[in-house]
C-alpha cells in the first residue's frame, strides 16, 4: 500500500454489520477503525449515569463541557474511554442504545464529536463507521458504502450478539427498539439516516460475515488501486 490516506466511510442502519466488518477490514488492511457510534454511546451512557432522561436534550448539551471521549487501540481493537474510564464493554447494552439514538439528535453533540472524527480521518486511513460519514463527517472519503439489511435479519443479528454477551434479551423487543431506532435516525432533521449521492450499496441480508467482508472489500478495490 502507498503513502496515501485513503478514508473509508460506510453508513448504514443499526445491526447491518457494520462495525464487525469496518473492523475486521481495517485489520487486513492496516487502517484505523472508527466506530463513530461507540462515541454516541458514550455520551449516552453518561447521560444515563446522571439520571437525564433521553430526551432531555437540553441537559445533554448543558453537561458536554464536563466529557472526554478517547478513542485507544489495544491489539488493534478499538477502546473508548469517557473522561479516563474504559466504558467499551458497558455501552453495548440496549438501554445505552436508546440514549446513544437520541444524544445523537442534538446538534451540539454532534458538533463536540465531528472534530475529534475529522481529526482521526485527516491523520490516518481510516475505516469509519456510523451513519452520516458519507454525507456529512467525510464528504470527501474516497470510497462511500451504505450497508444494509432487511429489518428481521438485523434484529437476529442482534438479537444473538447480546445473548452471546450475557444479556437477557427478548427477539421481539429488539427488532421493536432496532424500528424505532430506524425511525428515528432517517426522520431526524439532523444528519438523517441515508445513503450520500455517491455510496455503493451493499445488501448483506442473504450474506454471510465473510461474504460481506468480500462484497465491501471488492468494492474498496474498484475504487481505489493498491489497497
Amino acid at each position: 500500500m502507498d503513502k496515501q490516506k485513503v478514508n473509508i466511510a460506510i453508513d448504514g442502519p443499526s445491526g447491518a454489520g457494520k462495525s464487525t466488518i469496518a473492523r475486521l477490514l481495517a485489520r487486513e488492511l492496516g487502517f484505523i477503525y472508527v466506530d463513530t457510534g461507540a462515541m454516541y454511546r458514550a455520551i449516552g451512557l453518561y447521560a444515563q449515569r446522571l439520571g437525564y432522561t433521553p430526551a432531555d436534550a437540553a441537559a445533554v448539551a448543558g453537561v458536554l463541557s464536563d466529557i472526554r471521549v478517547d478513542i485507544g487501540y489495544q491489539d488493534g481493537a478499538q477502546h473508548i474511554y469517557l473522561n479516563g474510564e474504559d466504558v467499551s464493554a458497558e455501552i453495548r447494552t440496549e438501554a445505552v442504545s436508546k440514549y446513544a439514538s437520541a444524544v445523537s439528535a442534538v446538534p451540539e453533540v454532534r458538533a463536540f464529536l465531528l472534530e475529534l472524527q475529522r481529526t482521526l480521518a485527516a491523520s490516518n486511513s481510516v475505516i469509519m463507521d456510523g451513519r452520516d460519514i458519507g454525507t456529512v463527517i467525510l464528504p470527501k472519503a474516497e470510497v462511500k458504502i451504505f450497508l444494509t439489511a432487511d429489518d428481521t435479519a438485523r434484529a437476529r443479528r442482534r438479537y444473538n450478539e447480546l445473548r452471546e454477551k450475557g444479556q437477557d434479551v427478548v427477539f421481539e423487543d429488539v427488532l421493536e427498539n432496532l424500528r424505532q431506532r430506524d425511525k428515528k435516525d432517517s426522520e431526524r432533521a439532523l444528519a438523517p439516516l441515508r445513503p450520500a449521492d455517491d455510496a455503493v450499496l451493499v445488501d448483506t441480508t442473504d450474506l454471510d460475515l465473510a461474504q460481506s467482508v468480500e462484497a465491501i472489500k471488492a468494492v474498496i478495490r474498484r475504487k481505489v488501486a493498491d489497497v
